[in-house]
């Protein structure tokens, strides 16, 4: 297995950042903004950017978690069912400008089911997908991100890992796997 780093911590730090910014130049004050983070993996990166988007606006903007496990089309088609997170969304989205989390855009199956999913919730003004990292030439659905930390070229042998320290690793890392 061979490991390329994409992103080291300080570049992530950046990266973070500038996502930030561009949330803050779309959506002011926040005042009509909720944030989704999707499990299990985006809800890491969606308290990052909810912490710094209240340190920088002084706002309080909404966080809620989203889980699509029942919502996947490929539910009942797996070997092992997927195992279900928790989804807390303490908030009505009705009418709301939502921004949906997550770590990887791939194929885009599983924005698909948020979709669905966020229904349940009411029915948002607009959705909007902030992805750190999109895997490009990979999709299944068509579906973009409306904003994207780092575009990269990838296989579908090839998969992204995403290390957080708030996931308990000792470094913020993302790295390229080639499976072998």
């Amino acid at each position: 297995m061979q490991k390329k780093l994409i992103l080291d911590s300080d570049l992530l730090d950046i990266t973070i950042s500038r996502l930030c910014q561009q949330l803050i130049e779309n959506h002011n004050d926040f005042s009509e903004t909720v944030l989704l983070g999707m499990q299990p993996r985006g809800i890491f990166l969606a308290e990052i950017i909810h912490e710094r988007l209240q340190k920088e606006t002084k706002k309080s903007i909404p966080l809620g978690y989203l889980d699509t496990t029942f919502y996947r089309d490929d539910f009942r088609r797996r070997q092992t069912p997927i195992k279900a997170n928790e989804t807390r969304i303490p908030f009505i989205i009705e009418g709301k400008k939502v921004v949906l989390v997550d770590d990887v855009l791939f194929t885009g199956r599983t924005i698909r089911a948020a979709m669905d999913a966020m229904i349940a919730f009411g029915r948002p003004a607009t959705v909007e997908l902030l992805v750190l990292i999109d895997r490009k030439y990979n999709r299944e659905i068509p579906v973009a991100a409306d904003y994207v930390g780092k575009a990269v070229n990838t296989l579908p042998t090839q998969r992204v890992l995403v290390e957080l320290e708030a996931q308990g690793h000792k470094q913020n890392k993302i790295w390229l796997i080639n499976k072998d």
